[in-house]
């Protein structure tokens, strides 16, 4: 059977690594973004380039989005040069990118008026994951559509769940998002108050990595911690788009507005394009 070809829209921090995973295992991708000089590289390595996503939807079976936020997906959808310019029979589009559920459910519905598949994909994980085709993949929508795209995550991702309807990827991924907050804030409030009684940060980061309370985020955002350096492996920005997002479905539990809070203080001095564990200096 004949490899699908791929679009890709969308080359950030984890679009590009991933474009470059589908490379490695030698399927044919053209690429699309608006900022054209971040094709150059994948385009070194073997990808095509569209000008447009009409273009690149035109060329492909299979066609990913991974954007930054509703608006930008929305933008390369509805485009008169978008995906949805032309019915394409048949064709699959599949969301990588953390936008709202319903937002989804729009998506999929005037993806369907064109003939075309829809299926929502967010993923768990950053730019250490995606390089390394460990990310998470949470899916939304029929099992038919899952089936055809399985190949390709399992390119990209270490697994891959097929959650529910369409929208089921997008509301799993603003919970762990959510969760993912409460690790971060709860790890830097943690350091601070072990300082600021005498215990260094590297003696209680070592304690809760060697406890039942270490986990894979606190291992990974040790260095950062111990150095003071805040490079974005997941913008705060970002989290924070995500914890409104999840405020606007109805999240109001208890730790929620403290958390919220944070990260909107966070974002409004400035700290917003440093990693998430920069929270730790608003604090």
């Amino acid at each position: 059977m004949n490899k699908p070809k791929i679009g890709w829209i969308g080359l950030g921090n984890m679009g590009n690594p991933m474009v470059k995973n589908l490379l490695k295992a030698n399927y044919e991708v053209t690429v699309y973004n608006r900022t054209k000089d971040k094709e150059h590289e994948l385009i070194n390595l073997g990808a095509t380039s569209a000008s447009s996503p009409q273009e690149l939807i035109e060329k492909c079976d299979t066609v990913f989005t991974m954007l930054s936020n509703d608006e930008a997906v929305k933008e390369v959808f509805e485009n008169q040069t978008g995906l949805l310019a032309k019915t394409e029979n048949g064709k699959l589009i599949i969301n990588m990118s953390t936008i709202s559920p319903q937002t989804t459910k729009y998506l999929a519905e005037i993806a369907n008026k064109h003939n075309i598949k829809f299926l929502d994909a967010p993923v768990s994980g950053s730019v250490k994951p995606a390089q390394d085709g460990t990310l998470l993949i949470l899916v939304g929508g029929s099992s038919e559509n899952y089936e055809r795209a399985k190949p390709l995550f399992d390119i990209l991702g270490k697994s891959s769940l097929l959650l529910g309807e369409t929208g089921a990827g997008s509301s799993a991924k603003l919970a762990i998002n959510y969760f993912l907050g409460l690790n971060i804030q709860g790890l830097a409030e943690t350091v601070l108050f072990a300082e600021k009684n005498g215990v260094s940060r590297k003696d209680m980061l070592t304690i809760i990595n060697k406890s039942a309370c270490g986990n894979g985020i606190t291992e990974i955002k040790t260095p950062s911690i111990l150095f003071d350096q805040y490079p974005a492996a997941f913008a705060l920005k970002h989290l924070h788009k995500d914890l409104n997002l999840a405020k606007n479905e109805g999240l109001d539990s208890p730790l929620f507005q403290p958390l919220f809070e944070s990260f909107q203080h966070a974002k409004d001095n400035g700290l917003g394009e440093e990693d998430v564990m920069a929270i730790i200096k608003i604090l």
